[in-house]
């Protein structure tokens, strides 16, 4: 005969235990890091931005000083092929170094003129 009060009850449930975080704390938490990378992201958009107006406005004042060391080259540059002309046609009668070779007074040095 069974023992007074009954069996025990049989038990047929599986009994896990919680392991981790629930998911609304895990959700929670990929919502505060993505919140936070943004953030970040957002300042280094700001810094990059200040960083390029800073090397525009860096570049817009060098070009005087880049037009002037331009400009003193061209010039030397000049001065020394005037100098070479000099010395190899020396010895040529009524040369005139530096003069225009081109006996049409409507051209005009340095410049991609057509006159018709």
């Amino acid at each position: 005969m069974p023992p007074p009060g009954g069996f025990d009850a049989i038990k047929y449930k599986r009994n896990l235990p919680l392991r981790g975080p629930s998911g609304i704390v895990i959700l929670g938490g990929v919502t505060a890091l993505c919140a936070y990378g943004f953030y970040r992201v957002g300042k280094g958009n700001l810094e990059k931005r200040e960083l390029q107006r800073e090397k525009v406005w860096s570049r817009i004042h060098l070009v005087p000083l880049l037009l002037a060391e331009g400009d003193r080259d061209a010039y030397r540059r000049q001065q020394a092929a005037l100098e070479r002309e000099k010395e190899i046609m020396k010895d040529v009668p009524g040369w005139e170094a530096g003069k225009s070779v081109y006996n049409n007074p409507k051209y005009r040095s340095g410049e991609w003129v057509v006159v018709l």
